[in-house]
């Protein structure tokens, strides 16, 4: 027996040093795959017909066409790009200074946006205001928006921001209506605004994620909508309500559980407004949905209980084929910018060829693809720190300024697209 426990005592140590090995190395191994360590980084993957405006874009706004570099250690993994962005916003954001404006609607409901004034002359000399729409349930308080704006200020543009109706939970609802998908009238109340009160300003219109979808419909709906506008860019959004419905409850990408996520943050600013929502008698909602939203697990359980009855939608697939923009945005004549990313885990790969199709067959579309960045993320930075900046938000200003710059320079016959305007021409020579 001594013998035996001779020989055998000396190898359980080795044993035990590969176990702790083996296992170093499968987390390493877990950790480079969860982070996509080994994925190469690349300029966006751009989709759009050569025309003058286009080449002048991009040799204006060099930033679509360079490498967008994350941050080393974390930056390519799509989800913590989109954890980092829903837990902290933005690094060290700034508060700009704002005057908040209260805007009475036709049925009762109370628009409020965020009025910032630009903090220096823009460099075409021009007075551009940007009119802009936040992602879901969101509103110029948070704090990615707080950062853009700032930027924004700086490069002497007046920013108009929308609070979606319902938001802001300090605000009580004047009637028993919420923001939805696709309701633009919050957002045209807000525009309307600002042309009436800025006669001479120009507008570059700006949606992130859900605000993308509600201000290409809003351009789409009627070509009104679209005068005095320079430019559109929309970033993170899914495009299509209904086709996204089957995605949003795969697991794939862990995207049901993001659809918890967002159902859980819808629940809670809906029942911050239990009293104007469900009380004084209101007509569409009975005790009944009130019951069933605590039981809700899904955004699209929340849009068939809740939200689809605000507009009179009878089920669920009208509500989402309504308002969703993919039935208007082919209407878009200014030009539009579409950004999203390869590794969003919120919009499915499917959804993107409905901007790649566009930008395709439509002479005013540039449809950017990164490969990293997330949702609402693209921070930027060197190993670990991301910088206060982001590279979405240097590529929608940047973007602007070379629209400007465009505007500024084109000549008196060239319509926005680049070739020459037949009645413009018709004119100055009659």
């Amino acid at each position: 027996y001594a013998v035996i426990v001779y020989t055998v005592a000396p190898e359980m140590p080795a044993m035990f040093d590969g176990m702790k090995l083996a296992a170093v190395a499968t987390i390493l191994y877990i950790i480079v795959r969860c982070l996509n360590l080994k994925s190469p980084t690349a300029p966006p993957d751009l989709t759009y017909q050569d025309t003058p405006l286009h080449r002048f874009l991009l040799k204006s706004c060099p930033i679509l066409t360079k490498e967008y570099i994350p941050p080393l250690l974390w930056g390519k993994s799509g989800h913590m790009q989109t954890a980092l962005y829903g837990k902290l916003g933005r690094v060290s954001s700034p508060h700009p200074v704002s005057l908040r404006k209260y805007l009475p609607m036709q049925d009762g409901a109370t628009a409020t946006f965020d009025l910032f004034e630009p903090l220096a002359d823009h460099q075409s000399g021009a007075d551009v205001t940007m009119v802009i729409c936040p992602g879901i349930g969101n509103h110029s308080e948070k704090h990615y928006i707080r950062t853009f704006v700032d930027h924004s200020q700086k490069q002497g543009y007046r920013c108009a921001v929308l609070n979606h109706l319902g938001a802001l939970t300090n605000i009580e609802l004047t009637s028993p209506r919420m923001f939805t998908y696709g309701c633009t009238w919050e957002f045209a109340a807000m525009v309307g605004y600002i042309k009436k009160t800025y006669p001479q300003t120009q507008l570059v219109v700006v949606g992130f994620s859900l605000g993308g979808n509600i201000v290409c419909k809003f351009l789409g709906e009627n070509r009104a909508h679209q005068e005095q506008v320079l430019c559109c860019v929309s970033v993170c959004q899914g495009y299509s309500a209904l086709r996204a419905q089957e995605t949003f409850l795969q697991w794939d990408q862990c995207r049901r559980f993001y659809n918890f996520l967002m159902a859980d943050n819808m629940k809670k600013i809906i029942l911050s407004h239990r009293g104007s929502l469900f009380g004084g008698g209101s007509p569409k909602m009975v005790d009944a949905d009130l019951r069933r939203l605590y039981t809700a697990t899904s955004l699209m359980q929340i849009d068939d209980i809740i939200m689809r009855k605000f507009h009179g939608h009878s089920s669920l697939k009208e509500y989402y084929e309504k308002e969703s923009c993919v039935h208007y945005i082919h209407n878009v004549n200014v030009p539009l910018l579409l950004v999203n990313s390869g590794d969003d885990p919120l919009v499915h790969e499917s959804l993107l060829t409905i901007p790649r199709t566009l930008a395709e067959k439509k002479e005013n579309v540039i449809f950017a693809l990164t490969l990293h960045g997330g949702h609402l993320g693209f921070f930027e930075g060197a190993v670990l720190f991301p910088q206060p900046l982001t590279w979405m938000d240097k590529v929608i200003v940047g973007y602007a300024n070379a629209i400007c710059q465009w505007e500024k320079q084109k000549p008196p016959c060239q319509g926005q697209d680049g070739h020459p305007a037949e009645s413009a021409c018709s004119d100055k020579t009659s």
